[in-house]
């Protein structure tokens, strides 16, 4: 059953997706790389600078980085899915995430929920993408548990 306030667009292919997803792993390795330079530094200026030849040891100080690392890719997943419903990736590849209207940007509610359930997709070989061709709506598991949809743009609209 249509609603008479949705807009219809097409739905981007899975390989796509994974393309913008290719994209997008280089800039989280980015950011990563970064992240860990900043912690190391932190953790040096902490704890001194190991011995010649000796690596860095984090203890306890590891869970929190380790937990400091994921909040900070979801942040950047977050916050440009929110702004603009596309990352970087998903822009080249011209595709954007909407909220169940098919207009607007996702809350951040949608789009933590999104980002928590995403990887579940990934799991038995990408299981949760290749449902999007189970269903009329063409959305993967991570779009239907966070109540948004993965739309394809048209050349224009870039």
């Amino acid at each position: 059953m249509n609603n008479p306030n949705t807009v219809e667009f097409a739905s981007p292919s899975l390989l796509r997706r994974f393309a913008a997803m290719v994209y997008d792993t280089l800039l989280i390795m980015a950011i990563s790389i970064l992240y860990g330079a900043v912690m190391t530094g932190i953790n040096v200026a902490v704890k001194g600078v190991p011995e010649t030849g000796e690596r860095v040891t984090w203890g306890i100080f590891g869970v929190v980085v380790f937990i400091g690392w994921i909040f900070t890719i979801g942040l950047f997943f977050c916050y440009f899915w929110h702004k603009s419903g596309q990352t970087l990736g998903m822009k080249t590849w011209r595709m954007k995430i909407v909220n169940g209207d098919n207009l607007n940007c996702p809350s951040y509610a949608q789009c933590i929920i999104r980002f928590l359930c995403a990887p579940l997709s990934l799991c038995f070989f990408g299981a949760g993408y290749w449902l999007m061709y189970t269903n009329a709506e063409r959305q993967t598991l991570h779009d239907k548990i966070s109540k948004t949809r993965t739309v394809l743009l048209s050349k224009e609209t870039k």
